[in-house]
């Protein structure tokens, strides 16, 4: 395994980060089968671990501290806050309230005293954002944190909070985590560029577009009619599903597996420090290392370049984080009465 240096913290961390959003009752409900799993993925030699609060309301981590016994100095550990954990209103957000509560009750489910990476798991509109970073800077000074970090900003979002940090003088966003595929390609175009420059580590998450770049999904198999069932949106989109048909046989030609095309794909880009794997099963994650050691010719990224042209996404995917100005109709439209006027 070759391990990479996140952005500028001087950690190092290996190309595939381990996910864990699949160890709970919403993907695999057996906890020794998800530690066998943490194990083996770390005996392979990856060493990053992500999770979040969100992943069943905590299940996901406490499946990760008893996964970390024993191992825990051996593993740069992430997780994230910010997403509902309960009913009440306040149980969520990026205010200080919140992300203090939030850590204490993730390092008490991990079974630490720490984590390496916490990040901020949605930008909060309605939260200013030295608001957060003075938080997250307090928790930094505490020793609770060894870096932090965002997911799925917009660029100018990132751009703003890393001047609010040299202004205030407070602690800056070390990484961001945002969906990125062959087929989500947008963060291509600013994103990726405006963590280079700021010198941030990436890790990109769904790299396989929800399941849809391993193949198993194709026009007319009855994997197609059934994908409803496990909720992937996106699958329904047909130019994805075509997209998908032209990369196969690339895949083929080359000699390897969609799976290991799409994941070598997301590793290729310099601005990518490490690509989240998700599995579900021990099959899943020995196909997944089976293909750690790939990697796609110039010739091969070109085609690839040819069907999803740079910093375009196909179709659509609901992945990525839509801001309040997309997401609310009131805030693209001018009144009735003023459009009248005119």
């Amino acid at each position: 395994m070759k391990y990479r240096t996140l952005g500028r913290t001087g950690i190092k961390v290996s190309p595939y980060c381990l996910g864990t959003m699949m160890f709970n009752s919403r993907g695999n409900p057996d906890h020794d089968d998800c530690v066998r799993i943490i194990h083996t993925a770390l005996d392979a030699g990856i060493n990053f671990v992500d999770t979040a609060d969100a992943y069943a309301r905590g299940e996901s981590e406490e499946i990760v501290g008893k996964a970390l016994k024993g191992r825990r100095d051996d593993v740069v550990l992430a997780t994230k806050a910010h997403l509902p954990m309960g009913d009440d209103p306040n149980q969520q957000g990026n205010s200080r309230r919140w992300l203090v509560r939030a850590l204490e009750d993730s390092l008490r489910r991990l079974q630490t005293d720490h984590v390496d990476l916490f990040q901020v798991h949605r930008p909060a509109p309605d939260t200013d954002v030295e608001e957060t970073l003075s938080a997250l800077t307090d928790l930094l000074r505490a020793g609770k944190v060894r870096a932090i970090g965002a997911s799925t900003f917009p660029a100018s979002d990132i751009v703003e909070a890393q001047w609010v940090a040299e202004r205030r003088g407070l602690a800056r966003f070390r990484t961001e985590q945002p969906p990125y595929s062959i087929l989500d390609r947008s963060i291509e175009s600013e994103v990726l560029p405006v963590c280079e420059r700021y010198g941030m580590g990436v890790l990109v998450y769904s790299p396989l577009a929800k399941g849809l770049l391993t193949g198993r999904y194709r026009k007319g198999s009855p994997a197609d009619t059934h994908r409803a069932g496990f909720g992937l949106k996106e699958l329904g989109n047909e130019r994805r599903l075509d997209a998908v048909e032209q990369l196969i046989p690339l895949a083929e030609e080359a000699g390897m597996s969609p799976t290991h095309l799409a994941m070598a794909f997301a590793i290729a880009h310099p601005g990518v420090t490490s690509a989240i794997i998700g599995p579900r099963t021990m099959d899943h994650l020995d196909d997944l290392l089976a293909g750690a050691g790939t990697v796609l010719t110039d010739d091969l990224l070109d085609r690839i370049d040819a069907i999803v042209p740079p910093g375009t996404t196909i179709g659509t995917s609901d992945a990525a984080y839509l801001p309040p100005a997309i997401q609310q109709t009131a805030l693209r439209r001018r009144p009735a009465a003023d459009r009248a006027a005119v």
